[in-house]
């Protein structure tokens, strides 16, 4: 089922991904219900959108089951992102992440709906291993933010074949992209700090790798996940495939704010984050005809000139 005659619930919509997706998926003739709890995201992101927000939060069960009332499938965002705030406070991202998918994986259950896709992570979730990873790599998470992502993996998995729910686990790397000023990640981090003058700060000695992908590409996996033809428990990583050194990061984030001679300090490394992570997405291109579209130079450049004009004015 496609297009317009397909109802959508998307928790954690007003967020970061979610105020990427939803214009998306109601351009594609989907309509959209969004569940958000406004902690991290904004109803402003939704602005001009025809779409039914609904504030409440994804670990209240009454909450879950209005929002799930006539809904076709499901897109759960909704999630505590952090791996350093997780390891600062492990029970929050428990109830966040493992508690409320499990209320959310139950009210699909209850309420009969067929797909849910859900967003889970690549490097937490399989912690420190010989990049490129992939849907067979062996997950040994680091932090309690990775293990929670594979407890969501694992219960989806278990209602899929109990169920018969059609579950489908994308494996982000890491997002970039507009609407992300209240995430907790580099870019977001590095861009404030060249808006205000203040050195970059880099834990560790720079080495440590990412693979960074935009927004507009995980909305491409997204939406093939929600559309395509995929069985119950299929895990698949949305990726660049492409791996990226926080250093030069750091260096294209000055390039793309025309300030290559930024000052760069450096920090002792933090705990629980991955040393080395790419991933492959070999099967997602099998399965839903993805790729990555949006160079690194050239979305950041991008999501810079999109942070100068809605958050540094």
């Amino acid at each position: 089922m496609a297009g317009s005659d397909r109802r959508v619930l998307v928790t954690g919509g007003a967020g970061f991904v979610g105020a990427n997706l939803v214009p998306r998926l109601v351009d594609a003739g989907h309509r959209v219900r969004v569940l958000d709890n406004l902690s991290t995201g904004s109803a402003d992101h939704l602005a001009g959108v025809d779409v039914d927000l609904v504030t409440g939060d994804i670990r209240d069960e009454a909450t879950v089951d209005a929002a799930m009332d006539g809904v076709d499938a499901v897109v759960h965002l909704a999630a505590a992102g952090s791996v350093v705030d997780s390891v600062a406070d492990p029970r929050f991202n428990f109830e966040s992440n493992v508690l409320g998918t499990f209320r959310v994986l139950d009210a699909v259950r209850r309420a009969g709906v067929e797909r849910i896709v859900l967003a889970s992570t690549g490097g937490a979730l399989i912690g420190d291993a010989t990049p490129p990873v992939d849907e067979m790599s062996l997950p040994k998470p680091i932090s309690p933010y990775g293990a929670s992502k594979l407890a969501g993996e694992g219960y989806a998995h278990a209602f899929a074949a109990a169920y018969g729910i059609r579950t489908v686990c994308l494996r982000f790397a890491n997002v970039y992209g507009p609407f992300s000023e209240r995430k907790k990640g580099a870019v977001t981090t590095f861009f404030r700090a060249l808006h205000t003058g203040a050195p970059i700060t880099i834990y560790g000695d720079g080495s440590a790798s990412r693979d960074y992908i935009h927004a507009g590409d995980i909305c491409a996996g997204l939406q093939g996940g929600l559309e395509g033809d995929l069985p119950g428990g299929t895990v698949l990583h949305i990726a660049s495939g492409v791996e990226t050194s926080v250093a030069d990061l750091a260096r294209l984030c000055c390039e793309a704010a025309g300030r290559p001679d930024h000052p760069i300090v450096f920090a002792e490394a933090r705990p629980g984050e991955v040393t080395r992570n790419f991933a492959t997405y070999t099967r997602a291109a099998e399965v839903l005809g993805y790729a990555p579209t949006v160079e690194l130079a050239d979305g950041l450049r991008e999501c810079w000139e999109w942070f100068n004009r809605n958050v540094f004015e």
